[in-house]
């Protein structure tokens, strides 16, 4: 079966379609070249060198790189998702949701930082709302900011005189203030 032929009219159409200018590029959630780690010895370096913090749904690997020329050097963000994740088409999917993530919070990161955000199987089936949380928590641990969610107080230990607390969880506590023997 022979190709379908298509008018001028209709090529020109598509041709006036692909084009983009600076200013929708800019606003495309697509990271530039230059914003994509590609290299397997940046990857390598990253997860093995870098500081790690971890979610549910994945674990991002950060490390800060020095800048040998006086070039501004932007930020890298890499991404792996594995075959535990899922088939082709979830992979991809959670990579799309990714990619789109780290796009939007680009900016925060630290000139020429490289990111490894790894994928966990449980990214599958997380909402996009829950991946952006995750990226967010994430980050913020690793870029040492608060939360706007706030932590638990930090455990203490415990006076070993104190009845309300048992010295060996499963001790049983009278509730008359001393431990039941």
């Amino acid at each position: 079966m022979p190709a379908a032929r298509s008018s001028r009219r209709a090529a020109a159409r598509a041709a006036r379609a692909c084009r983009s200018d600076p200013a929708d590029r800019a606003a495309r959630p697509v990271l530039t070249r230059a914003q994509r780690l590609t290299s397997s010895r940046g990857f390598s370096r990253t997860v093995r060198h870098g500081r790690r913090a971890g979610s549910r749904t994945m674990v991002l690997h950060l490390v800060a790189v020095a800048d040998q020329d006086d070039q501004a050097v932007p930020a890298q963000v890499g991404f792996v998702v594995s075959k535990a994740v899922g088939g082709a088409v979830v992979r991809n999917q959670v990579k799309r949701r990714l990619r789109h993530l780290a796009r939007e919070r680009h900016a925060s990161l630290p000139g020429s930082a490289v990111l490894v955000v790894r994928a966990l199987p449980a990214a599958a089936t997380a909402s996009y709302a829950e991946l952006g949380a995750d990226l967010d928590r994430a980050l913020d641990r690793l870029l040492g900011r608060s939360s706007t969610v706030s932590s638990p107080a930090p455990l203490t230990a415990a006076d070993p005189g104190d009845p309300a607390v048992p010295a060996v969880l499963g001790d049983p506590v009278d509730p008359a203030g001393g431990r039941s023997a």
